[in-house]
């Protein structure tokens, strides 16, 4: 009976020291009080209009229901794809072409010969310049989720966003060689992707550009597969990009400099060609709050696409 008693003292002291450390915290914080150390993004949507040295010129609708990708060949055709349908414009906006694709195509590329290159998820499908299927590759496993193309003379080069990996291979499909694996003897750290954005292109010099997203970082290969150079900007401010994986897409200027586009804070920037922030081509208020997959592409003139997907536009941006 005493040892009950004591028990039970001793839980009713317990409650009072917790009441008393609750009623304390209370009556010494300011509940209104805004939180010195919480970190508004609201602030960094705010950009100086001095540094935003582009202005959106035109839009073109594509009519492509659920438009994920967007690439621009060497006559600066513009190539609109997403679910089911793949459309062709001119500069003006002029429709050229449209055809069936037959299912979701996640990226694009055109190249030099007009051939086109789709995503299928997990595998490629080359077709003609008219737009019939010229060839549909192996499919690569139940894990590949190919997020970007790139053509060289000899080469394709396809990033798989779900296995990690860039996979380069011959004009025929045969498989050649997986880059970026994390790799002591090449150099690479080993591709970070919590999200299906993992974006390249081919530079200036004609070596391999990789983004590494969950690092914030871009890497440069040669086709053997060595990390030849890199760099990276990890920061909320304009000059770096932050989040799970940014940016989500690239494309080149003719100076070698990185178009780049981010999801979270929805920007459109340039960086030169060791990552120094240059400007910024649109800012958070020219999109819809939480806009992702703002694919982008650059003319023979520099003009900047950006394909919105929420507003389904295509949208032209020119240098002041």
């Amino acid at each position: 009976m005493k040892q009950k008693l004591i028990i039970g003292l001793s839980l009713i002291l317990l409650l009072a020291v917790i009441i008393f450390m609750v009623r304390d915290f209370y009556k010494g914080s300011n509940r209104n009080q805004s939180n010195p150390y919480e970190y508004k993004l609201d602030n960094l949507k705010n950009i100086d209009p001095e540094l935003i040295t582009y202005a959106e010129s035109k839009q073109i609708k594509p009519n492509v229901e659920n438009p994920l990708a967007i690439a621009i060949d060497s006559k600066d055709q513009i190539y609109v794809c997403g679910e089911n349908i793949l459309t062709k414009f001119d500069t003006t906006g002029n429709q050229l072409l449209s055809f069936d694709i037959h299912s979701t195509a996640y990226c694009i590329h055109v190249s030099t010969t007009e051939e086109i290159y789709l995503s299928k998820l997990d595998r490629i499908e080359v077709r003609n310049p008219n737009g019939t299927v010229k060839e549909l590759w192996e499919i690569i496993n139940d894990r590949a989720v190919i997020t970007s193309i790139v053509t060289t003379e000899d080469f394709v080069f396809a990033a798989d966003a779900g296995n990690k990996v860039v996979y380069q291979y011959d004009l025929k499909g045969n498989l050649i060689k997986e880059i970026g694996k994390k790799d002591t003897l090449t150099g690479a750290p080993g591709f970070i992707i919590p999200s299906p954005y993992f974006d390249l292109l081919i530079g200036t010099q004609g070596k391999l550009w990789v983004v590494n997203p969950g690092r914030h970082s871009f890497e440069n290969y040669d086709f053997s597969g060595n990390l030849v150079s890199s760099w990276d900007r990890t920061s909320m401010q304009l000059e770096g990009f932050s989040g799970c994986c940014n940016p989500t897409h690239i494309a080149l200027l003719s100076d070698g400099s990185f178009v780049t586009s981010e999801k979270g804070l929805e920007r459109i920037k340039i960086h030169s060609p060791n990552g120094d922030f240059k400007t910024v081509v649109a800012g958070p208020k020219s999109f819809v709050e939480g806009t992702k997959g703002l694919d982008i592409a650059v003319d023979s003139k520099d003009r900047i696409y950006v394909l919105d997907p929420v507003k389904e536009l295509i949208r032209v941006f020119e240098k002041q």
